[in-house]
């Protein structure tokens, strides 16, 4: 696209220079920059993308968005100068791909816990039930059909790596892309998802996470609810929320009750909220569009989709789900009843936004295979042996008392906690494994720069009954803690391992180093004479 014409289709930035110059594609990074590229030179924590100018120029940079230009810019390169470069590189990546998310209908999905299992159950659900559909998460990224894990620890990507994503699922035949929608994304801080138009979205749940970023829990709560503000608005959300922080809690606009998105004509957004968590009537207020509930337990009173009936096993979960379109018994095939609330979210997108029959919606879900890295049983027997990224508090929460009731054995419970990432939640941690798990471990998770050994202390804070050495052990070398955690085990137990799940690295003041969750372990129990399940 010439600059020229894509300055026209920009509010957020002018183009001061350069408009013959023809831009193919954009980054924020200037290592990626290549010929016909524009770069986008944004103010970081640790560096000014400024100061990498002239390293994308020499790349072949045809196109430059900045705050501050040179006092004379070279004629031959397009210069777009904004106050505001983040959400004006939102804005210049939504033009520049052509408003891909005008081609698709996206659903967003975001939550303290559930949102990358949810995103691949609503993803595998469309699929079943015969509409083409793309993903973006931070375990995987799925276009035209074409599946492929996601190497970053960035659930939610930049900008540009966003729109180019819609875009080429758009291009691929994809009518549906479903996103990992991360607070961090919807912040107006980073303003990575401020030109998204969504057709619906989801929250799985609010727990304690991420304040090292959004400061409080109130700031945490609204950037979240940013992904409900422009349902239905036909504008981006950054048009809708403005391009500083808030957290002034919306006034209720409509009583509980309102029409359910089924009654409405095909094409109008929607949100899906959890009826059983406490920020469900202030997300319900934030959102002018309708909105879909579900409920797991007490919300079911007024929840559209509910779950009655479960019976959970170690193999499968079985319920009884109740949507406006019928009632069935299901079989999910996947342990955990935490997991039939995320397949309940994704069950209630799928009635708001496709026709289907309940029988076929039953059917979808007995279909339904978990992600690498949640919920993988990687050994059997004599005893089990479980890999899932369970991190935050309300995670642990979830999974600890499912895996405590359904262990003849002891609990023996492997996880950290990032580094540079919300040290508060660290005690949590520890005490919540503190009151379920009979043996301890901890390990390194992505210490980053901080003191790796400091962080497990910091969890060890909270395991107030149990002694180090006798029924805790700090090892900051996972593959060495993952291995005494095996030796401990007996049959009968149960080997939980927390944290990394799909991870391919291990992040730590060296940078990262490759890591496999799942092929570690199996190599561990190979060297002991056990083989892995199947």
């Amino acid at each position: 696209m010439h600059a020229s014409r894509l300055a026209k289709l920009l509010v957020r930035s002018r183009l001061v220079r350069g408009g013959h110059a023809h831009i193919v594609d954009v980054t924020n990074d200037s290592r990626s920059v290549k010929p016909g590229w524009l770069y986008a030179a944004l103010p970081g924590a640790r560096v000014d993308g400024h100061r990498f100018i002239a390293d994308a120029i020499a790349a072949g940079a045809t196109g430059i968005l900045c705050e501050h230009p040179p006092a004379t810019p070279d004629p031959g390169i397009a210069w777009f100068v904004t106050d505001n470069p983040r959400v004006a590189l939102s804005e210049l990546s939504d033009a520049l791909f052509e408003h891909p998310s005008r081609d698709l209908r996206v659903v967003g999905v975001t939550g303290t816990d559930g949102k990358t299992s949810t995103v691949s159950f609503v993803h595998q659900l469309l699929r079943a039930l015969g509409h083409r559909s793309g993903y973006l998460s931070s375990a995987a990224i799925a276009i035209g059909g074409n599946e492929r894990s996601n190497p970053e620890h960035q659930s939610t990507p930049e900008a540009p790596e966003v729109h180019r994503a819609l875009r080429t699922m758009a291009d691929a035949g994809d009518r549906y892309a479903v996103i990992e929608s991360t607070s961090h994304g919807l912040s107006m801080k980073t303003a990575r998802l401020a030109h998204v138009r969504y057709a619906a979205s989801i929250l799985t749940n609010m727990a304690h996470e991420h304040l090292e970023f959004h400061g409080t829990f109130e700031q945490y709560r609204f950037d979240k609810a940013n992904l409900f503000r422009a349902l239905g608005t036909g504008r981006p959300l950054a048009d809708v929320v403005g391009t500083g922080e808030r957290s002034t809690p919306v006034t209720p606009e409509r009583p509980r009750g309102a029409r359910s998105p089924l009654a409405l004509p095909f094409g109008e957004a929607f949100g899906v909220l959890n009826a059983d968590d406490p920020v469900y009537d202030y997300f319900r207020s934030a959102t002018p569009a309708p909105t879909l509930s579900y409920s797991l337990g007490a919300g079911g009173a007024i929840a559209d989709v509910y779950a009655s009936d479960i019976d959970p096993s170690p193999a499968s979960t079985s319920f009884v789900l109740h949507a406006p379109i019928g009632s069935s018994r299901c079989t999910l095939p996947i342990p955990g009843p935490f997991n039939v609330a995320n397949v309940l979210a994704a069950s209630a997108v799928i009635a708001g936004l496709v026709a289907v029959r309940i029988e076929d919606l039953v059917d979808a879900i007995a279909s339904l295979r978990p992600l690498r890295g949640r919920m993988n049983v990687v050994l059997a027997t004599p005893f089990t042996v479980v890999v899932d990224f369970a991190h935050t508090p309300g995670s642990f929460n979830a999974v600890l008392p499912f895996f405590r009731a359904h262990t003849p054995g002891r609990l023996i419970v492997l996880f950290g906690s990032a580094g540079e990432r919300d040290p508060g939640k660290r005690p949590m941690q520890g005490a919540i494994a503190d009151g379920y798990a009979d043996l301890i471990v901890l390990a390194d998770e992505d210490p980053r720069g901080e003191d790796a050994t400091a962080i497990l202390r910091e969890i060890a804070a909270g395991c107030t009954t149990h002694t180090v050495g006798r029924d805790l052990w700090l090892m900051n070398d996972r593959r060495s803690a993952i291995a005494h955690a095996f030796a401990l085990a007996r049959p009968g137990d149960t080997v939980l391992l927390l944290g990394k799940g799909h991870e391919t690295s291990i992040i730590g003041l060296q940078g990262a180093a490759p890591w496999d969750e799942i092929s570690v372990a199996s190599q561990l129990l190979a060297s002991v004479g056990y083989g892995p399940v199947g």
